[in-house]
């Protein structure tokens, strides 16, 4: 399999794979922002996620797409819960 080696492609690619995260981990998400510990909480599915990431996208297209794909997805959705933060 080739390489994806388009920044929007790999942009696209990072929100789904964070997406699935967020989907799938919704309690453990909404228990980590309330609890002020959510990249504890989710790091494992987080370094599954980056790790699939990486295998699909060309180094030159990694940096920092996945981090902003978190940012982006999950954080962005996460608002709706109590947090020390805002």
């Amino acid at each position: 399999m080739a390489l994806i080696t388009d920044p929007q492609a790999a942009r696209r690619l990072a929100r789904a794979i964070v997406s699935d995260v967020e989907l799938y981990n919704g309690e453990k998400i909404k228990n980590g922002i309330e609890q002020d510990n959510l990249f504890e909480t989710i790091k494992d599915e987080l370094e599954e996620g980056r790790a699939l990431f990486n295998e699909r996208v060309d180094p030159s297209q990694q940096p920092y797409q996945f981090d902003l794909a978190v940012v982006d997805v999950l954080l962005k959705h996460s608002v709706k819960y109590k947090s020390k933060i805002w």
